[in-house]
């Protein structure tokens, strides 16, 4: 079952963004390791497409990039090295994701990483209102729009699906 708390609980998301006065909403829901973005867009009443899900990678240099790409889709590879000039990137491995970036598997928001790392977001979120990333705890979701996002993670547009 969705909700949208407005109760005292706030993930570090939740925090930076209200430090910098960006308006969001957010919602929680039962977190099930076997559901899908998709599935969660339906429990949220959302459209799939707004739904937007942070990948981790590596390249050949060694440096992370983040993707941020809709929750329906798989990231390409070979986009995601040309968006970032590397000769390959691969996904990191599930272990890698806490001690790198904060966040466990499912709750990996591009807002509040340990690191700054270079942020990619997928080309399609430049058309929308507002999209949903996690809040950065499984089962929670921020809504913002993409500009307010660009506000807290300088973030680059690049076709990646």
């Amino acid at each position: 079952m969705a909700e949208n708390l407005k109760s005292g609980e706030k993930t570090n998301v939740m925090r930076i963004l209200d430090s910098r006065k960006i308006p969001y909403d957010y919602y929680t829901y039962q977190p099930d390791p076997g559901l899908t973005g998709a599935q969660i867009a339906g429990l949220l009443n959302k459209e799939a497409g707004m739904m937007f899900k942070t990948l981790v990678t590596k390249g050949k240099s060694g440096r992370y990039y983040v993707f941020v790409i809709p929750v329906t889709d798989e990231l390409e590879l070979k986009k995601a090295a040309k968006a970032t000039d590397e000769k390959y990137v691969e996904m990191i491995h599930q272990k890698e994701l806490l001690p790198l970036t904060g966040y466990v598997h499912g709750g990996c928001s591009p807002i509040g990483m340990k690191k700054a790392f270079p942020v990619f977001l997928h080309s399609t979120a430049e058309s929308l209102d507002r999209i949903c990333v996690s809040a950065g705890k499984v089962g929670w979701q921020i809504e913002l729009k993409p500009a307010d996002l660009q506000r807290v993670v300088s973030y680059r547009s690049a076709d990646l699906v």
